[in-house]
């Protein structure tokens, strides 16, 4: 399989679209699969990144919608499954395989202010329950453990995101996923510790580290997040609050070319 392939060796860039024009648009410049983004499907329908903004069904169809848009594999981006039971998320974890993807995230958050992370027993848990859901689906897809740590301020976030990782490689993650992680020294510390599972290191702000950096680290796969979506809001906001605010248009000279986009969407 063309994404499992992309794990074994050397490093790759997998960005994140939110829509099918986004995805046909990378997809035009050389990358070899796509992620979605929770965050980016959000902000396009006007609501915030949490757990339970979107539901299953509206995540589903943005994934399929991204999917059906290229001949890319393409990663979903499932948050922690859409449900608390074991039940629920292997159902929609099926469903989420019948869409079409090559491979899915499953974090380890709960989405429960005051208590942010699933106990390590029952993360395993439900990270056995996908991939039991995975296999019996007869689909080869990838599954990518994703532990929160750093994201929800837990105590020395490196080692309990290694532990956890560890202990979700065993449970039957093929790709291991800490966000957060910044600095050289923890990401070649998680690498070296994960080994020899493939890591997925997210870049959603420019840290000063090039791809060729991450891939000195070990570095299997990385991911841009919702930067690329917050990206183009930048822009829009910023066009858009100079015409309010100054009455000037001068923040429209850095639009794409109409016949740019009409050529690329034409096929």
């Amino acid at each position: 399989m063309t994404f499992r392939r992309l794990h074994e060796q050397g490093c790759f860039v997998i960005p994140n679209p939110w829509d099918a024009g986004t995805a046909v648009a990378l997809a035009g410049m050389g990358f070899r699969a796509l992620a979605t983004t929770s965050a980016g499907a959000c902000f396009a329908r006007g609501l915030p990144d949490t757990p339970t903004a979107l539901g299953v069904d509206d995540v589903l169809d943005n994934i399929a919608e991204i999917v059906a848009a290229t001949d890319l594999p393409v990663n979903a981006d499932f948050q922690a499954g859409y449900a608390d039971d074991l039940d629920g998320l292997a159902a929609n974890i099926a469903r989420c395989v019948d869409a079409g993807v090559a491979g899915l995230s499953i974090e380890d958050a709960t989405g429960r202010p005051g208590d942010p992370l699933f106990p390590v027993s029952v993360a395993v848990e439900r990270i056995r329950a996908a991939r039991a859901a995975i296999d019996g689906s007869g689909a080869d897809v990838l599954l990518t453990a994703r532990a929160e740590c750093f994201l929800y301020g837990q105590p020395d976030p490196l080692r309990e995101a290694i532990s956890r990782l560890q202990a979700f490689a065993e449970a039957g993650a093929d790709v291991l996923y800490a966000p957060g992680l910044r600095t050289r020294d923890d990401i070649a510390t998680l690498v070296d510790a994960v080994r020899p599972y493939p890591v997925n290191v997210l870049t959603a702000s420019d840290t000063g580290l090039r791809v060729d950096d991450l891939a000195e680290l070990g570095v299997r796969r990385v991911s841009l997040g919702s930067a690329l979506s917050r990206v183009a809001w930048g822009a829009f906001l910023a066009a858009s609050r100079e015409v309010a605010e100054q009455g000037s248009f001068a923040g429209l000279a850095s639009a794409a070319p109409f016949g740019e986009l009409n050529g690329l969407f034409a096929g």
